[in-house]
């Protein structure tokens, strides 16, 4: 199915806080048009919500599992959800 709309939450646990994880995550999201948001948790780990073109998400799933330039990735857990529709890709706090 051509632009198959999809929505994945994503669980990126390593050193993820503190390295600009989730500037890096909106800068990628708006690259590849996915909508939704990225929000450290208190267990150290990040959550993104992201919704989009399934072919879109698969390549932002990549990125995200390599992280910026000082962050360390150990893994990387998704599943796919319902879309919320998402009118943007924010940083939440």
């Amino acid at each position: 199915m051509e632009n198959e709309q999809i929505a994945l939450e994503i669980r990126v646990y390593g050193i993820v806080q503190g390295v600009g994880f989730r500037s890096f995550a909106r800068k990628k999201a708006h690259e590849y048009g996915i909508k939704g948001y990225v929000r450290n948790l208190i267990d150290g780990s990040v959550e993104v919500i992201a919704e989009g073109d399934k072919k879109a998400l698969e390549n932002f799933l990549v990125e995200i599992s390599r992280g910026p330039v000082f962050a360390r990735v150990d893994r990387v857990e998704k599943r796919e959800i319902q879309p919320r529709g998402f009118k943007s890709f924010e940083v939440r706090f």
